[in-house]
């Protein structure tokens, strides 16, 4: 998604963190919880392959099949309860551990699901060499291709290689692994290529198609809903018409003026009901899946429905508070309608989960500045709150504009305001004009802050001169001598 420097926050959703900037780990742990990394138990005979890759069938000795059926029970348990720690995890782990030594070695059903117990306290090194060690053991053995490929990608990036990867364990699954069929179509979707596949044209036809698969194997695993919900999402937004309007902004000396035609490219609305009944079929197979409930939320936000977007998003944050993607959507559109306490709660959770994430100080920020009024008892007390935050934000990434913007808009609108005397005032308007300059630096050549550098500089015109114009007519009429005239 495009960052774009304004007085509210942008959405953010899974598309943002799994196609942007993808946090494997949250990813992993939805897998994991949803039947992605779900331990497995195929029964008393465990297939296994030969260093040639042809189909051989090894008895599961007796002590070591009680032993992971053992295994997996307590498995099952500490899922169900929800209460994994590390002395849990390395437990468990143990025990599937004890069922490889009972066969003898090569048991990659066991190896692979003391990975995944390791995988439930984010112990990731631990959890790689046991899938590693469980494709060495067996290399048809697909779910441990398909997680050691999400590692890949968080390792390197390389969509590319996830992609082939995934699509040599659908393969190896014979088309019946249904979490890699959805992670395949994720992983294309997020390529976007016009790279053809068997039945699919490119990259979204192929997504789509996996989708559908994995629907037809399990018409109730959630993820495959959500994937496909965000399928036609995005296809949507690929298929925005484009629509011109007249957008206004206060000039110089307190005007409105009217800007130049702007065009807007509005999502295709047949392509969000389309999402929007994908989300509403699967609330109905299982409404405690909290990001089908984000996902509709960022349906009905993009339809024009606010209030069913809060109310999704406070579902999804409900369903799980550690929920990252759901907070910040519940912060960021309670600041679309000046709902500033919801909004402040909903960013101090997110910084719980993530307290050196940028937006989430930015929107912080946000929510702390906009009910100061200036009558407060306390009004300088708030005004560096809200700069606390912007300065976070500022040294978690310098490089990024947003913080300046905000920040020039503090000080011009609230600190220069406040000044005791001409002059600290005027120091003040200058160092609301240094914020900005720096804004306009960082925003260089970056087309997704075009509007924000216009409401900075303006239009060129007299008639326009942006915020800095703006000030410096401040600072002319503080300059004023008594007879009226510009001091010189």
């Amino acid at each position: 998604m495009k960052r774009i420097p304004t007085f509210t926050s942008r959405l953010y959703a899974p598309l943002r963190s799994t196609f942007r900037s993808l946090s494997v780990a949250a990813l992993f742990a939805t897998l994991a919880a949803c039947g992605g990394g779900a331990a497995s138990n195929e029964g008393s005979k465990t297939p296994a392959h030969g260093p040639s890759g042809s189909p051989q069938v090894a008895e599961v000795k007796k002590d070591a099949q009680a032993k992971f059926n053992a295994a997996l029970d307590a498995f099952v348990e500490h899922d169900k309860a929800n209460d994994w720690n590390d002395a849990n995890c390395a437990a468990v782990a143990k025990q599937f551990e004890d069922a490889v030594s009972a066969q003898g070695g090569r048991f990659a059903q066991a190896t692979f699901n003391a990975g995944l117990a390791y995988q439930r306290c984010n112990n990731d090194k631990e959890a790689r060499a046991h899938f590693e060690q469980a494709l060495r053991e067996d290399p048809k053995f697909h779910n441990a291709r398909a997680q050691l490929a999400l590692y890949q990608y968080k390792q390197d990036g390389n969509e590319d290689a996830a992609i082939t990867a995934l699509q040599q364990a659908v393969i190896d699954a014979k088309f019946q692994n249904v979490p890699a069929l959805v992670n395949l179509g994720m992983f294309q979707m997020q390529r976007d290529s016009n790279v053809a596949g068997q039945g699919c044209n490119n990259d979204f036809d192929c997504a789509k198609l996996n989708l559908q698969r994995a629907l037809a194997i399990d018409d109730a695993y959630m993820p495959a809903f959500n994937q496909l919900a965000l399928y036609y999402f995005q296809l949507a937004k690929k298929r925005a018409g484009v629509s011109a309007v007249k957008s206004t902004a206060r000039g110089s000396r307190g005007r409105q003026v009217t800007t130049n035609a702007v065009t807007v490219r509005r999502a295709d609305v047949q392509q969000l009901e389309l999402a929007a009944l994908v989300c509403s079929q699967a609330i109905r197979k299982n409404a405690n899946y909290a990001p089908i409930h984000n996902t509709a939320g960022l349906i009905q936000n993009e339809l024009g429905q606010v209030n069913g977007a809060v109310s999704e998003f406070a579902m999804a944050a409900k369903l799980d508070p550690k929920f990252f993607e759901a907070q910040m959507n519940y912060g960021s559109v309670n600041l679309g309608f000046r709902g500033f306490e919801q909004a402040q709660a909903a960013f101090a959770k997110v910084l719980q989960i993530r307290p050196n994430d940028y937006d989430a100080h930015l929107g912080m920020a946000l929510a702390l500045r906009g009910p100061i009024t200036g009558s407060e008892p306390d009004y300088e007390a708030r005004v560096a709150a809200v700069q606390a935050e912007l300065d976070a934000a500022k040294r978690i990434d310098p490089n990024r504009p947003d913080a300046y913007f905000n920040e020039g808009i503090l000080i011009m609108e609230f600190k220069a305001k406040a000044g005791a005397s001409k002059e600290k005032t005027v120091a003040a308007l200058d160092q609301a004009a240094a914020s900005f300059k720096t804004f306009l630096d960082k925003a260089a050549g970056k087309p997704e802050y075009d509007a924000a550098v216009h409401r900075v500089k303006g239009d060129g015109t007299e008639k326009d001169r942006g915020r800095l114009g703006d000030i410096e007519d401040m600072k002319q009429f503080l300059n004023m001598d008594a007879s009226g005239g510009a001091k010189r």
